[in-house]
């Protein structure tokens, strides 16, 4: 299981890539205290976004985050709403998928569903 992934988000980007994870259907979780701030997370199903506060963000070219959401076509239609270029890619396993780019320019997919597991 994957726990979370950390993305890189300039300080005056964290509001509106905030509204976007919530839009994905994440909902904001309290930051351990420990970790003394400069950190936003969200959480859905056990899975957690971190953004991480950062002046110069690392943005990769071809990586991304894939999140399996829980109404695809809630999603896809609230994502268009919001203004982001959202585009469906070719169905892999009989799923619907598409990627998005966020506020902060890191691409996500949305999945309607995993791949069934491997069975060795």
């Amino acid at each position: 299981m994957l726990h979370h992934v950390a993305l890189e988000v300039a300080p005056d980007g964290i509001e509106a890539e905030s509204r976007f994870w919530t839009a994905a259907g994440f909902e904001p979780v309290p930051v351990p205290e420990s970790l003394g701030g400069g950190f936003t997370w969200f959480e859905r199903a056990g899975t957690q976004i971190h953004l991480l506060h950062t002046d110069a963000p690392v943005i990769p070219p071809h990586g991304h985050a894939a999140v399996v959401v829980a109404d695809f076509q809630v999603t896809f239609d609230q994502l268009a709403a919001d203004g982001h270029e959202i585009s469906e890619g070719t169905r892999h396993w009989g799923e619907r998928r598409a990627k998005v780019v966020t506020p902060a320019g890191h691409q996500v997919e949305i999945m309607a569903a995993p791949p069934l597991p491997v069975v060795d």
